[in-house]
């Protein structure tokens, strides 16, 4: 209820103060809203949309997920024009700033609560909210995303390969959904000037995660229920709980790793009858094992973009790490959860 009467508050107090952000829409990502946190919800995601037309995305590395944007006509909203740069390429960078001075000057407008805006993370694409909220603290992430009506790029056909778990049909129709790009600086870059998108997939994750079975009626009112969500939970729980022992050791870990590696398990085990809500235990480990499997070959393939590996190579030392963590978990009843 806080979370939304603050980002209502700054949603509306954005599209006022610049004409240019008028028609940005909020949409909830993250596991809060795909209902798979398992601790306190004190850190949300929120995307502020803005719809764009008739774009040409130009890669800037060979990832497959990371763009350049530009317009294919001189766009009709004036706007836009601040925020290309001199080869006519949209600055991520700038519009970020932008938005970021609106959210600082509003913020001092919320009454009876107090909300400031965190300093920013090099390399995030997110303008961080602290909530006070006794006893503790609530941070809420604001991501400026695109949204373009149009085909996804090619790196991406190759990728959602859920046609044994979801259907054919399924998976077409999800490719003509919008194609989201959130701001965020591609760190491969020669020079880093900031003008770099990345492509995001979280209106698809989440409707994947919420309509999970292989059968349309899995975890309906009146349906059998599968432990999936439970899986993913459990799986999330896990890293969150390790990450808190050896902070600096699993830092550039993050839930999405996870994430990647269930959807992944998902294809592999494409029937309900995989996932019975009594095999909970049994699908747990299952999922972790190929985890540790991607940990120990540094391999986790993106899942919308099969030649984009999320690990990188040069961390080959905190992949093996994690792994030995994990397994030493795995092979003892998981102490890290009584702690």
């Amino acid at each position: 209820t806080l979370v939304n009467r603050v980002v209502s508050h700054l949603v509306q107090a954005i599209r006022g103060k610049d004409s240019f952000f008028s028609s940005i829409e909020r949409y909830s990502a993250g596991s809060y809203y795909e209902r798979v946190k398992i601790s306190e919800p004190n850190e949300f995601d929120i995307m502020l949309v803005m719809p764009v037309a008739r774009i040409q995305l130009d890669q800037s590395d060979d990832t497959g997920a990371y763009y350049y944007v530009s317009f294919k006509r001189s766009p009709k909203e004036k706007g836009w024009l601040k925020f290309l740069e001199e080869d006519g390429k949209l600055s991520a960078f700038k519009m970020l700033e932008a938005l970021r001075e609106i959210i600082k000057q509003e913020v001092k407008n919320i009454k009876d609560v107090e909300v400031t805006v965190a300093r920013k993370k090099a390399g995030s694409p997110a303008i961080t909210l602290q909530i006070k909220n006794p006893p503790s603290e609530i941070s809420v992430d604001i991501i400026l995303t695109l949204e373009a009506q149009q085909s996804w790029p090619l790196s991406t056909q190759g990728g959602l390969k859920i046609e044994q778990w979801l259907g054919t049909k399924v998976r077409r129709d999800l490719r003509f959904r919008s194609l989201y790009l959130v701001a965020k600086q591609n760190k491969r870059e020669k020079v880093l000037r900031g003008n770099t998108w990345r492509l995001s997939f979280s209106h698809i994750e989440k409707h994947m995660i919420h309509n999970h079975g292989n059968s349309k009626t899995c975890c309906e009112s009146d349906g059998p229920k599968c432990c999936r969500k439970g899986c993913l939970k459990l799986l999330k729980y896990l890293l969150e709980q390790l990450k808190m022992k050896y902070p600096k050791e699993l830092e550039k870990f993050c839930s999405y790793h996870v994430k990647t590696a269930f959807l992944h398990s998902c294809v592999t085990w494409p029937n309900d009858s995989d996932w019975h809500l009594g095999y909970l235990d049994h699908c747990f480990q299952q999922c972790l094992r190929f985890f540790v499997d991607c940990l120990q070959k540094s391999q986790l393939t993106h899942f919308f973009i099969p030649q984009y590996n999320l690990f990188s190579l040069e961390d080959k030392a905190r992949h093996h790490f994690l792994s030995r963590k994990i397994s030493h978990e795995l092979n003892n009843g998981f102490p890290v959860f009584h702690e």
